[in-house]
């Protein structure tokens, strides 16, 4: 049940960082056999700029590209599936534009990215899959036609272009990731939704018997994710009290401002209640002297 739970979250994270981008379709449905593609992602023609912050999986996302991220080690049976799939797809795509009129180009057809948490040498072998020496280590290249790529995660390097292909990972890749992840600006474009995600992970987790990773893993954000509500909450009461103050007084000094953007959660709170009997700005400002 457990691995079905984090298959879940890996495809709800991914669509969740890319959905901005381009059509994200998780999971898309390929051929009357209905096998199921975990994401599909289709870039916008006008790349964003933001496409950049994350990183690997930024670049891996800025052609049509098909994800298949696994929990555990991926088997070569599983291997062979996914390129099924990629077959599939692009059988479809050769069918519509011929019904269309139309030639695809190369650059239309989807490239897969199989994204496992560890891989054997043996398995990797098996496949002739392939570093390349422009690319970064752990990332292993079946031959060109196959238009595959077999990510192995615990083997990529600890560098911020890697964070959130690493975030997939398992025990310690998965730990330091999320340590990173902390680490970054509160204000970071993918900091929180990242979280919340974790968040509903850890929800669902709760319900079923967890392993001792599983524990650990929510042990470790479920107070970070709290405190990050808790900002959230603080923001949202700020702006609005702001608002009705501007509203209520008109524009408020942006000294005031910065004064009232300073207090804690609670305060904010009492602001709230003692700015119903303000009657003039004046009464802000001793408020805010007192407090």
């Amino acid at each position: 049940m457990t691995r079905f739970i984090h298959d879940q979250f890996s495809k709800d994270y991914l669509e969740e960082l890319l959905k901005n981008y381009g059509e994200v379709q998780a999971p898309s449905r390929v051929a009357a056999e209905i096998k199921e593609i975990d994401v599909y992602f289709s870039p916008y023609l006008q790349v964003d700029p933001n496409l950049q912050l994350l990183g690997l999986l930024g670049k891996m996302a800025s052609k049509p590209a098909i994800f298949e991220p696994y929990r555990n080690p991926v088997t070569a049976d599983e291997i062979l599936d996914c390129i099924v799939k990629l077959v599939e797809v692009k059988s479809l795509l050769k069918r519509e534009a011929k019904r269309n009129n139309t030639k695809i180009s190369e650059n239309e057809i989807p490239k897969l990215w199989i994204l496992t948490p560890t891989a054997s040498a043996n398995l990797l072998s098996g496949f002739y899959a392939t570093l390349k020496n422009d690319s970064l280590a752990g990332i292993y290249y079946l031959g060109d036609s196959f238009r595959t790529a077999i990510v192995v995660i615990h083997q990529l390097p600890r560098i911020e272009e890697t964070l959130w292909i690493r975030m997939l990972g398992r025990g310690t890749v998965q730990k330091e990731a999320i340590d990173e992840l902390i680490a970054l600006p509160a204000n970071h474009p993918f900091r929180r939704i990242t979280l919340e995600l974790f968040y509903n992970l850890q929800t669902h987790l709760t319900k079923n018997n967890q392993d001792p990773e599983d524990r650990e893993v929510i042990m470790r954000l479920a107070p970070l994710y709290q405190q990050e509500r808790d900002l959230a909450i603080w923001q949202k009461e700020s702006a609005l009290i702001i608002r009705l103050l501007n509203k209520r007084f008109g524009e408020i000094q942006p000294g005031l401002i910065e004064r009232i953007q300073k207090l804690p959660i609670e305060k904010i709170e009492s602001l709230g209640e003692a700015l119903l009997d303000f009657s003039k700005v004046d009464d802000l400002e001793n408020w805010l002297k007192e407090n």
